[in-house]
């Protein structure tokens, strides 16, 4: 399971990230803090589905973020 991650800086200074896969995965603050909300909230996303499928998908093995930076 691959998720694409996007980074961009605002006009204000703030950054914004976002995982568009999941819905929700968006998060704005300096760069730390805004790479780390959108990952927590897509593993929270991929935690929910196992438990309300009651299956682990064998894709979450492969789990990973691809960091793009939006031009």
């Amino acid at each position: 399971m691959r998720f694409q991650f996007e980074i961009e800086r605002e006009d204000d200074g703030r950054w914004i990230a976002e995982i568009p896969e999941v819905t929700g995965a968006m998060a704005y603050g300096d760069t730390e803090e805004a790479k780390a909300k959108p990952c927590a909230l897509a593993l929270y996303a991929v935690a929910d589905d196992v438990e309300r499928s009651n299956e682990i998908p064998d894709s979450i093995s492969t789990l990973a973020f691809r960091l793009e930076p939006v031009a």
